[in-house]
């Protein structure tokens, strides 16, 4: 199995006090997207849950960990959701498993910070149908930040950008967040 380096979780409770969950969703543009998603590394199923109440597809949320799988299926059957598949994959090893061109939206929410970012980008590619997005979200390059991996392999935006655009990606916007301090964000679409 091929785990991202550095992307231990703490706590729950911990973890999700660092965002705004809706708040990032909202501002990557994922309000009544139409069709599914594919979340990669759902961790806790911070932005699952929050996906799924807006989306109108399903969404395939990905993990390598059997606790966060366990986890993110245990809060989806607690809040009923009925559009989300919950599955452990080795999605750096083995790709997401969906049918090439089948996504509207991808999820990459703190997670470029591994050794291949241009070949989980590729991933994303390849999985989007034409006009599909790429939501990312970062840690800021901040060493005063609460988490995140160290700051030799954090990665800035333009470094994302230019990874995307050799995956295929083409740019669209950079976002802040005003209820997430602590990360940035950006929308890639496959064109």
């Amino acid at each position: 199995m091929t785990k991202v380096r550095d992307s231990g979780m703490p706590a729950a409770e911990q973890w999700e006090s660092y965002f705004d969950a809706a708040g990032i969703l909202e501002s990557l543009g994922c309000r009544d997207l139409n069709g599914d998603a594919v979340e990669f590394g759902c961790g806790y199923g911070t932005f699952t849950i929050a996906a799924a109440q807006m989306m109108l597809g399903t969404i395939y949320a990905l993990d390598i960990d059997p606790r966060m799988v366990t986890a993110t299926a245990e809060r989806v059957s607690r809040v009923g959701l009925q559009n989300v598949v919950v599955e452990q994959r080795d999605f750096v090893a083995e790709g997401c498993g969906r049918e090439s061109q089948s996504a509207s939206l991808v999820l990459l929410f703190n997670i470029l910070h591994f050794e291949d970012p241009v070949g989980l980008l590729r991933e994303a590619h390849r999985v989007l149908r034409l006009g599909g997005l790429v939501g990312i979200i970062h840690w800021n390059y901040d060493e005063h930040t609460p988490r995140g991996p160290p700051l030799n392999i954090r990665p800035r935006p333009q470094q994302c950008r230019a990874w995307g655009e050799d995956a295929g990606l083409r740019w669209v916007r950079n976002e802040s967040f005003p209820g997430s301090p602590w990360h940035w964000g950006m929308v890639l679409k496959r064109s």
